[in-house]
């Protein structure tokens, strides 16, 4: 799911919660096994052509943001983001959903190359290291929707964003001890097979694929973080709003 549209994280967070892992530790080990992941899938874009030299700077972009978020982790308001995150989240499908214009593709962009690289993918990066799930889908939505690539071409360059980012994050994370090594190198294995099958489907099927994947994982994963007990929306319906 992750390699075609983003959004893995959405999934494995929650399951490291439910196992009982502290949040630090919770999102350091998340930074692991999403590593292999995004690293499969970017390695078979790669190989397959959709990731030239020049798109590098994405990387150190990506990269540098993350780092920056994960030094930031303890002064950011955690509760504030998993609130906001659901409707974010909408946001993603609602555009997607909506935009007949993404396809295989490109079209004009609204930002410089330069630009962007200096704002949108540095701040997307920065969101990855302080919390992590949904960066797959926002990397995407802005390659797609700012810079106007088409759907493999803004795929591919997510994974790329998203393997920089989870490797700085990680690293900076690891200097402070928040690894759980064993259970995210567990995970890391499932998630390089998984990534590899996603990667070749979404070269394979492109926008086809890709867009109502994006539209179907950002509505389900708002509505999952939503419906979570402690969150605003499940607390006011339970207390009959």
């Amino acid at each position: 799911m992750d390699a075609v549209a983003g959004g893995g994280g959405l999934l494995t967070v929650p399951a490291l919660v439910l196992a009982g892992i502290d949040p630090r530790s919770l999102l350091a080990t998340n930074k692991l096994q999403g590593c292999f992941g995004t690293t499969s899938a970017t390695a078979a874009f790669a190989r397959a052509g959709h990731l030239p030299l020049g798109s590098w700077p994405f990387a150190l972009a990506a990269a540098a943001g993350s780092v920056a978020g994960a030094l930031a982790l303890d002064h950011m308001p955690q509760r504030a983001i998993s609130v906001a995150l659901p409707f974010v989240l909408l946001g993603v499908a609602a555009y997607f959903a909506a935009s007949p214009r993404f396809g295989d593709e490109g079209r004009p962009r609204l930002l410089s190359r330069p630009a962007f690289l200096a704002t949108v993918v540095p701040l997307v990066g920065f969101y990855d290291g302080v919390f992590g799930p949904g960066a797959g889908s926002f990397y995407m939505a802005g390659l797609a929707g700012v810079l106007g690539f088409g759907a493999v071409k803004a795929t591919a360059h997510t994974k790329l964003c998203n393997v920089a980012s989870n490797l700085a994050g990680l690293a900076t994370l690891a200097l402070g001890g928040h690894v759980i090594w064993t259970v995210g190198l567990a995970m890391g294995a499932s998630s390089f097979v998984g990534a590899q099958v996603g990667a070749r489907l979404a070269m394979r099927h492109g926008a086809v694929l890709v867009k109502p994947l994006i539209v179907t994982i950002s509505l389900a994963l708002a509505a999952k973080l939503a419906f979570t007990p402690g969150h605003p929306v499940h607390d006011a319906i339970a207390a009959g709003w």
